[in-house]
């Protein structure tokens, strides 16, 4: 099986598009035409994982946290990136796209709690992919010009292609002594009718949009405009907030925290007793979502470490904090993509890292 094959899969479980502009997402070390036979799943790619998928000959390692993030100046002979390129083993990280993804590592935590109505804790910020193009055309050359924009990209939205607008105007210009105007004079202020051409246009095809506006407008100097479109909201989001179908004892919440992640431990800040109705989750060091937990009327809010001051205000306000450190809010997300990846892909054996554990340990 290629690599290519399980990227398709790994991009419907969480699209990269939904990471946080931040974050390094995707496939960070290999070929996706390369064969691949087994992948390997965890939260952080240690020298021990490391050893660990070599022993067991993984092709792929999953590892949920970037590997590569900041920018690398070097590769060389010891690091851990030097032995997977050398070996051939393809290293990708999904990250904040599946923490935002449907089902993804936010949904896992409030699944843990036991909320049965949902939605994200803050949403995603809008980011703009389209432009609408504004261009000025003399009626009988504006057939011709749209249709080449059009040719080049221009004009699709959603299921429809050719889309545009059309209103008459007057346009006017004064040609400078070196000007050459395709109609009127040089010299003089000049009157003409004039067609209003919009169309749409998405970022990737402005460049190849414009380069046919020039080549087949009418005009020495076109007018145009490109104004950025302001994306309808996604819907999706970091962290989930939600309420229980019914109230439940704090201490029973703690109990089935622990039972659906796995560990044996929770640091606790707030009201430990007492039903709760309202709660909220995010995955990972989420002390700058705690304002949006509070805000939306969280009871209790689960994540994986806070900061002191943070922990402090949240009790004063009379919310419980769970912590389960950083990493163990994450790591039972990865049974959840291993099976996915076993259903979809049978011929790839996905197997979960035995030695991934969180850096720290209650003792």
């Amino acid at each position: 099986m290629r690599l290519s094959a399980l990227l398709e899969l790994l991009e419907m479980i969480a699209p990269t598009a939904l990471a946080e502009p931040w974050d390094n997402v995707g496939l960070l070390a290999g070929d996706p035409a390369q064969v691949v036979r087994k992948v390997m799943l965890t939260i952080d790619y240690t020298r021990e994982v490391a050893e660990e998928a070599a022993a067991g000959g993984s092709d792929v390692v999953i590892s949920y946290h970037p590997p590569i993030f900041d920018a690398l100046k070097r590769i060389t002979a010891g690091s851990l990136i030097y032995d997977a390129i050398r070996r051939g083993v393809a290293i990708y990280s999904p990250h904040t796209a599946l923490d935002i993804a449907e089902g993804g590592t936010n949904d896992m935590l409030a699944d843990a709690i036991g909320l049965a109505e949902r939605r994200p804790l803050r949403m995603m910020a809008a980011t703009a992919s389209q432009c609408k193009l504004v261009v000025f055309v003399p009626p009988d050359a504006a057939d011709k010009l749209a249709t080449a924009l059009f040719a080049a990209g221009a004009g699709r939205i959603g299921n429809y292609s050719c889309c545009s607008f059309r209103s008459p105007g007057t346009g006017t210009f004064f040609g400078q002594t070196r000007s050459n105007p395709a109609v009127g004079r040089a010299g003089q202020l000049e009157r003409v009718d004039e067609l209003r051409l919009e169309t749409v246009v998405s970022k990737d095809r402005i460049e190849a949009v414009v380069r046919a506006l020039r080549s087949v407008h009418p005009y020495e100097e076109p007018a145009f405009d490109l104004v950025e479109l302001a994306a309808p909201p996604a819907g999706r989001g970091q962290g989930r907030i939600g309420v229980l179908p019914a109230p439940i004892e704090r201490a029973e919440v703690f109990a089935r925290i622990k039972r659906e992640l796995g560990v044996r431990h929770l640091l606790i800040s707030g009201p430990a007793t007492g039903p709760i109705a309202r709660a909220a989750a995010c995955a990972g060091s989420c002390g700058d979502l705690i304002n949006d937990a509070l805000g939306g009327g969280a009871e209790l809010y689960l994540t994986g470490e806070v900061r002191h001051h943070d922990a402090l205000r949240a009790a004063q306000c009379g919310m419980t904090v769970v912590c389960t450190l950083h990493s163990n809010s994450e790591r039972a997300v990865l049974g959840r993509v291993r099976r996915r990846i076993r259903e979809a892909i049978p011929e790839i054996e996905a197997v979960q890292s035995e030695r991934d554990r969180d850096p720290f340990e209650m003792v």
